[in-house]
């Protein structure tokens, strides 16, 4: 098995911190695991990607121009990405700000409303963490007691009280993903 995911959005998204979260988890869970990062010179506001990549064999190369997952929290990142997802693939999007919408017929298409959630909840910081949760619904990768332990080693030690906060997140998201398209 091996699961190449782009994940792409404005920063301060958290969308480095999705991957680096699910990354160390699947460290955790014995996996072989790319990390690779891409952003611009604004920390919040500009655009950034993170490409994971998560298998049983041996990875040889982070740079990956084709995907099997691709998560996209904008629509830049929506208009640059959603020709790089493999055709069977998955796309998972947050319509919020999305003004054209995925057209692909190839691939397979699912929402999630995290912003609207995470606003609702009072939870804007726990935002990726439901994308996640979404994802993970659709793609049980990692178990959950590994993402535990990707979330205590992707938070500094003062930040591990929120953890379960962060794992409520998760399991939110496990509930608001919808499907558009399903081939």
């Amino acid at each position: 098995m091996t699961e190449e995911i782009i994940i792409a959005g404005f920063g301060g998204q958290g969308v480095l911190s999705m991957g680096k979260i699910l990354a160390y988890s699947g460290i955790m869970q014995n996996q072989e695991v790319s990390w690779m990062p891409s952003y611009g010179p604004e920390m919040r506001g500009g655009t950034a990607n993170v490409a994971v990549v998560i298998s049983d064999e041996r990875i040889s190369s982070p740079v990956i121009n084709s995907y099997d997952t691709a998560i996209i929290l904008n629509q830049q990142s929506l208009d640059k990405f959603e020709s790089t997802v493999k055709p069977g693939g998955l796309l998972i999007y947050d319509p919020n700000g999305i003004t054209h919408h995925p057209t692909r017929k190839d691939i397979n298409i699912y929402t999630i409303e995290a912003s609207e959630e995470a606003g609702k909840l009072g939870l804007m910081k726990t935002f990726n963490m439901i994308v996640l949760g979404g994802f993970l619904k659709l793609k049980p990768l990692i178990q959950p007691e590994f993402i535990h332990k990707g979330l205590e080693k992707s938070l500094p030690a003062r930040h591990h009280k929120l953890i379960p906060e962060n794992e409520k997140a998760i399991e939110i998201g496990k509930g608001l993903i919808k499907a558009v398209q399903v081939l």
